[in-house]
């Protein structure tokens, strides 16, 4: 998944605590939702959350417990680059989406769904929850966090450092599973991302 690139306020216009609280919230639904429909066809996608279905896949423990373990060391990490409430945010974000993708499934069978149908729900809905959750200053933490510190670091742009990232989970997947796993697993990464390069512009939101 793509990291937020954190966008400054160009207006006197905030989010309450109310609007936060509804946002985040409507944010880890809608990715959960897009997660447990990738799992279910046994795809994965890019990032932390990749990182964390590879592993699950492997090992056979749930998808959401490896997502919570994978993301603590980041948030020491975060707390240098982003402060305290964009931790918490986060950290809030990871565990709830840890608990909705493990326990969300127990209440919906999918009896049958299309992959090409399947992923493109997966890169449009986790797309919109994606941005939900970076306009309320939150994340699903991760790989994206140590993009933006090499990049103030080191000069190298957060963006290259994540697809750098996405092409080393997806030739391990390659590696791994079967071809036509990564042809659709990359069908969908290829949709949440330019879902979120269209939208998660300076110039189209600005409230925070």
């Amino acid at each position: 998944m793509p990291a937020p690139m954190p966008i400054p306020a160009t207006d006197a216009t905030e989010h309450s605590v109310l609007d936060d609280v509804q946002g985040l919230s409507t944010g880890i639904v809608m990715c959960s939702l897009g997660l447990v429909l990738l799992t279910h066809l046994g795809f994965m996608t890019g990032q932390t959350a990749g990182a964390a279905v590879i592993i699950s896949y492997l090992t056979g423990y749930s998808f959401g417990k490896v997502f919570f373990v994978i993301n603590l060391p980041f948030y020491w990490l975060a707390v240098k680059r982003m402060g305290w409430e964009f931790i918490l945010k986060s950290l809030g974000c990871v565990t709830a989406l840890a608990v909705c993708t493990d326990y969300m499934p127990l209440g919906f069978q999918i009896e049958r769904l299309n992959p090409y149908l399947g992923v493109a729900f997966f890169g449009t809905v986790t797309g919109i929850g994606l941005l939900a959750i970076f306009r309320h200053g939150g994340s699903l933490g991760g790989l994206g966090i140590v993009a933006l510190y090499i990049q103030d670091n080191f000069g190298f742009r957060a963006g290259y450092v994540q697809l750098i990232v996405d092409a080393v989970l997806f030739l391990i997947a390659a590696l791994l599973f079967p071809f036509t796993v990564v042809y659709y697993s990359l069908i969908g990464a290829a949709i949440l991302n330019i879902l979120i390069a269209f939208n998660h512009r300076r110039d189209r939101y600005i409230a925070r």
